[in-house]
C-alpha cells in the first residue's frame, strides 16, 4: 500500500457502482476505502484520514444531501456528489449543502477522475505554507482563516466553508471594492470543467451572504452588479 497515496472514500449502497470505482480509481494511484451508509462512512473517518469524499444522494437511511450538510458543519473535507440523471434540483441542493463539485450518474469513471485530480490540487495548494501577511484577511467584523478555510465573526463563532465558498470569498477579498466577473469565479470554482451555463456560482454566493448574515434581498456585503458579477462592499485588511 503506497504511504503517499491519496486516499479516497466513496459513500454508495450499490456494490457494482462501489467496485468498479475501486477498480479504476485504485488503478491510477488513489487509495481507495468505500462505505454503504452514513454509519459505515463515519466509522472509516474516525479510524483513517480521508482526503476526498465521493457521495452518492441516493442513501439509504440517512441520504448524501443530510449527511453532507452534516460534514459541512464542521469539516472542509472536499466532497463529489453523485447524482442520477435530469434531477437538477438534487444538484442545486447539493451544492447549497456545501458540496464542492457533483457529477450526474452515469459518467465516464475519466470524467470523475479529472474532477478528483483537481479538487485534490486545489486542496493541496489551500494546505501549502502561506506568507503571513496572506494567513488572514480581516473585514466587516469577520477574519477568514486562509489556513483552516474559517470564518469567525467578531464573537469568536467560526464557521466553516466549501472548497468553492472559500475561493470565491478569497477573490472577492483580493478585489474588494472593484468587479469580479462571473466567468473569473466560474474559473477559480470549477477550472478546466466550467460550464457557462453553470448555476453553482449564484449558489455559492447565496450561501456566503448568509454565512455573512448578509441580507439577501439588500445585500450591503456581497452586491450583484447586473451583466458584470459581484463586488464586496469592505475595507479588507491582512
Amino acid at each position: 500500500m503506497n504511504a503517499q497515496a491519496q486516499h479516497i472514500l466513496i459513500v454508495d449502497d450499490d456494490p457494482e457502482i462501489s467496485s468498479l470505482l475501486s477498480g479504476y480509481l485504485g488503478g491510477h494511484g488513489l487509495l481507495i476505502s468505500t462505505a454503504p451508509s452514513a454509519t459505515e462512512m463515519r466509522a472509516i473517518l474516525k479510524q483513517e484520514r480521508i482526503d476526498l469524499l465521493i457521495l452518492d444522494i441516493a442513501l439509504p437511511g440517512e441520504d448524501g444531501l443530510t449527511i453532507c450538510r452534516n460534514l459541512r458543519a464542521n469539516s472542509n473535507l472536499p466532497i463529489i456528489m453523485l447524482t442520477a440523471r435530469g434531477a437538477a434540483l438534487d444538484r442545486i441542493i447539493g451544492l447549497e449543502m456545501g458540496a464542492d463539485d457533483y457529477l450526474c450518474k452515469p459518467f465516464e469513471p475519466r470524467e470523475l477522475l479529472v474532477r478528483i485530480r483537481n479538487l485534490l490540487r486545489r486542496s493541496e495548494r489551500k494546505q501549502e505554507p502561506l506568507n503571513e501577511s496572506y494567513k488572514h484577511w480581516r473585514f466587516a467584523g469577520w477574519t477568514l482563516n486562509c489556513v483552516t478555510r474559517q470564518l469567525q465573526s467578531s464573537e469568536g463563532v467560526v464557521v466553516a466553508l466549501s472548497a468553492g465558498e472559500f475561493r470565491i470569498l478569497n477573490a472577492l477579498l483580493k478585489h474588494a471594492n472593484r468587479p469580479v466577473s462571473r466567468d473569473q469565479l466560474l474559473n477559480l470554482t470549477r477550472g478546466i470543467e466550467a460550464d457557462p451555463f453553470d448555476r453553482s456560482i449564484g449558489l455559492h454566493i447565496s450561501r456566503l451572504r448568509k454565512k455573512l448574515t448578509d441580507d439577501p434581498r439588500s445585500p450591503r456585503l456581497i452586491q450583484t452588479l447586473r451583466n458584470e458579477g459581484y463586488m464586496l462592499l469592505v475595507n479588507a485588511t491582512k
